[in-house]
């Protein structure tokens, strides 16, 4: 069994990131949005993405790589590409590969100079997988802007507030258009940080993809942004059934209850104290509360002077517990949804807001528990003494075990940076599936932002869905490294 070091030495796929990447330093994807132009310089790189078969398009890029391509032009042909090729209803399953775009950014941004172009490369692979099944099923492609229905730029935003109101699929597209075309990027994603929390239908990627746009608009550009608000729009009008606007479905009744309450919280509500015993507290609650009694309690917390961040400690826990307690797809989005609340709930402007994503994210943790597993108490896993090399070895075959040895790694002193490194790199390594991306991107950020007394235990459940040292590698690195010596 190879150890980390032996790992390091002798794996192609680490090897080809020795030197034969080229780098990409953190200042050079933070250049200017501006610099990074539509027509011209853009659209023929958008086309080669779309056009190009899969089995030669990273060989196509990585050629303008060496050629001198910058990192957020790619970023930005990509994004394009996938918002055009691939349709955002249902918000999932082949979408995935436009949710985890930004996933695979940040991923970037956290790595080393020499890693930086793997995640994105993962990206562009990705993205002609679900291209080619949404040819093969649907043939669908994002329509033309009937601009009959673009409304004047100073009854956009009602139009767009009546038609999401009404989950009026057709009727947001021209009001979006005319956002996207007059508004600021501020004032528009108050309205799509508002709405991406409404329901839980998709598991919370209505949220995951609000944010994830955000985040990626930033860097890229707002003159990107109309095929990908168009997009986003269509997406958190997804529904199926009868129009819910006209009933009264679960997956609405958490956002109808916590808007009749929000008006509650205490003025100065961001303040207060850091408590770990009311995360404790809130913890127990989620282990069997219903999504009322959730934001109820989450409200008596804020009005007993409790900090949001008391707050979202226990709800980033209660996550990693149910991760802990059953492995699958609802658990590994209760932690991505949550990241991106998170986000919504930082990012905003709009108090109301703000307090509607953490009430949200507190309701929706009974709706990601359901039916449970194991009999699993994060708060008590007892740490088990180990090395770096040894706790990776066990997250490829016993989850449980590999928690305990986090735990224990950490309590005697070990280095957490280097842990936090080594899942990255090993996700860089072995990453196959978009919930890879997704899922270590959001907990990885998320560990950071936890108070003391919780983070390593978020840590610990979190290898539950991170890549174990033992696992194969994805292929993706040795592919990259011969097409970019050739």
């Amino acid at each position: 069994m190879l150890n980390r070091r032996e790992f390091l030495s002798s794996s192609a796929s680490a090897a080809a990131l020795a030197g034969l990447f080229p780098k990409v330093a953190l200042g050079q994807m933070r250049l200017a949005p501006s610099s990074v132009r539509w027509g011209g310089g853009l659209e023929p790189l958008v086309k080669l993405i779309e056009d190009s078969p899969r089995e030669k398009l990273l060989e196509e890029i990585a050629a303008r790589v060496k050629k001198g391509l910058a990192y957020n032009e790619l970023l930005a042909a990509l994004f394009v590409a996938a918002v055009r090729n691939v349709q955002p209803r249902p918000v999932g399953f082949k979408f995935h590969a436009v949710l985890a775009i930004n996933a695979a950014h940040q991923a970037s941004l956290s790595g080393p100079d020499t890693d930086r172009w793997l995640p994105l490369f993962w990206s562009l692979d990705s993205f002609k997988g679900s291209q080619a099944e949404e040819k093969k099923k649907t043939g669908w492609t994002l329509p033309p802007v009937d601009e009959s229905k673009v409304p004047p730029p100073d009854k956009a935003r009602q139009a767009f507030v009546s038609a999401i109101e009404a989950w009026d699929v057709e009727g947001v597209d021209g009001p979006v258009v005319s956002l996207a075309r007059h508004a600021g990027a501020h004032e528009v994603f108050e309205l799509f940080f508002r709405y991406g929390m409404r329901d839980f239908r998709d598991i919370g990627h209505k949220a995951i993809y609000v944010a994830g746009a955000y985040r990626l608009l930033g860097v890229i550009g707002w003159q990107h942004a109309e095929p990908i608000l168009r997009s986003l729009a269509l997406a958190l009008q997804y529904y199926t059934g009868e129009n819910p606007s006209t009933i009264d479905a679960d997956a609405d009744r958490a956002w109808k209850f916590n808007r009749t309450i929000v008006d509650q919280a205490p003025p100065i509500w961001t303040g207060g104290k850091i408590d770990s015993a009311a995360t404790a507290d809130l913890l127990v609650v989620a282990r069997t509360a219903d999504s009322e009694a959730m934001a109820k309690k989450t409200l008596d917390l804020l009005k007993a002077g409790i900090a949001p961040r008391s707050i979202w400690d226990a709800v980033f826990t209660a996550g990693g517990e149910i991760l802990m307690r059953r492995a699958g797809i609802l658990s590994i989005h209760a932690m991505t949804t949550f990241n991106a609340l998170r986000y919504a709930a930082e990012t905003s402007g709009n108090d109301d807001t703000r307090r509607l994503a953490l009430l949200q994210a507190a309701s929706f943790v009974p709706l990601f528990r359901g039916k449970l597993d194991k009999e699993v108490k994060i708060d008590q896993v007892e740490p088990q003494a180990a090395t770096l090399d040894d706790l990776f070895s066990d997250v490829s075959k016993d989850k449980m075990s590999a928690s305990r040895k986090v735990l224990g790694y950490l309590k005697e002193g070990g280095d957490a940076k280097a842990l936090v490194e080594e899942a990255r790199r090993l996700i860089f390594m072995k990453g196959v599936d978009a919930h890879d991306w997704k899922f270590s991107s959001a907990v990885l950020e998320d560990y950071a932002q936890l108070s003391p007394t919780w983070r390593d235990r978020f840590l610990a459940a979190s290898v539950h869905h991170l890549k174990g040292s033992q696992a194969p590698d994805n292929g993706l690195a040795g592919r990259v490294r011969a097409a970019l010596k050739g």
